[in-house]
């Protein structure tokens, strides 16, 4: 069910918000950003090329818990430089193998060198959820040949 469900479908859904900062900005300005936006991770740009992403779990695990100042880090001394990314053709099956396979919670999305967005765990599970719901409905008023008045 999920292979046919591509990426394209969550950013059109998501919307074109693309959150980004640079990799001289410190890690309080990261996570003041992340708070405001209400995200768990950040692209880390470099004028229009994407150099790293820096997470909520960067900043416990390379400030918070080994008691580094998050007023004086640096992004570019904690990001993660090794960015795994996936194109809007990308099947939500794959990006959730990549996920699992490299540990990561967020996939940078390209077209080439161009940034589209950002999915994450959360995403790609809403829209499996999601689906599955769409196809409960549809198996339910197949068999009855009524709706759920409860879905």
């Amino acid at each position: 069910m999920t292979h046919s469900l591509q990426i394209r479908e969550i950013l059109s859904s998501k919307g074109g918000s693309v959150w980004s900062i640079q990799p001289e900005a410190t890690v309080f300005q990261a996570i003041q950003m992340m708070a405001d936006k209400n995200i768990g991770a950040l692209l880390v740009t470099k004028g229009d090329k994407l150099v790293g992403i820096i997470s909520e779990r960067d900043y416990t695990r390379k400030v918070a818990l080994v008691g580094r100042s998050s007023k004086e880090t640096l992004v570019r001394e904690i990001l993660s430089g090794r960015i795994v990314t996936v194109s809007p053709d990308h099947s939500i099956e794959d990006c959730m193998r990549l996920m699992t396979e490299h540990r990561v919670r967020h996939l940078p999305v390209m077209d080439g060198k161009t940034i589209l967005g950002v999915v994450s765990i959360g995403d790609l599970v809403n829209r499996i959820i999601s689906a599955q719901n769409s196809a409960i409905e549809q198996l339910e008023t197949y068999i009855t040949g009524f709706p759920n008045p409860h879905a």
